[in-house]
């Protein structure tokens, strides 16, 4: 078994196409989506700002082989966001994603004398 390693990945994109109906629960939902509700998960964070109602980003932890990389990775996430959105009834385009491995992050640590 391969090694396996953890991305942290915001997926952004923008709505396309919605519907008046799918428009309008954008909207009421918006308070639940916003900057307070930042979050990465497996299950993946809904964000976005409802004037204009334009683009949204997802935020996801996926756990993936070394091997396949960032870019396995973030096509794992933006496969995720859009089954989730569409599942929703929501239209969208234009995903992109962002990807960092946490596995391999450096980490800053300061030292006892700049304290």
């Amino acid at each position: 078994m391969s090694e396996q390693h953890t991305y942290r990945v915001i997926v952004r994109g923008t709505w396309d196409g919605l519907t008046e109906e799918a428009r309008a629960r954008l909207l009421a939902e918006a308070a639940d989506h916003g900057m307070a509700s930042m979050r990465f998960s497996e299950e993946g964070s809904l964000s976005y700002e409802p004037a204009p109602l334009k683009h949204f980003s997802m935020r996801y932890v996926v756990v993936s082989d070394a091997a396949d990389g960032e870019e396995m990775a973030g096509a794992l996430a933006e496969d995720r966001a859009e089954t989730a959105l569409r599942a929703l009834g929501y239209g969208l385009r234009d995903l992109r994603s962002t990807v960092t491995d946490l596995d391999t992050m450096k980490i800053n640590r300061k030292s006892a004398s700049r304290r």
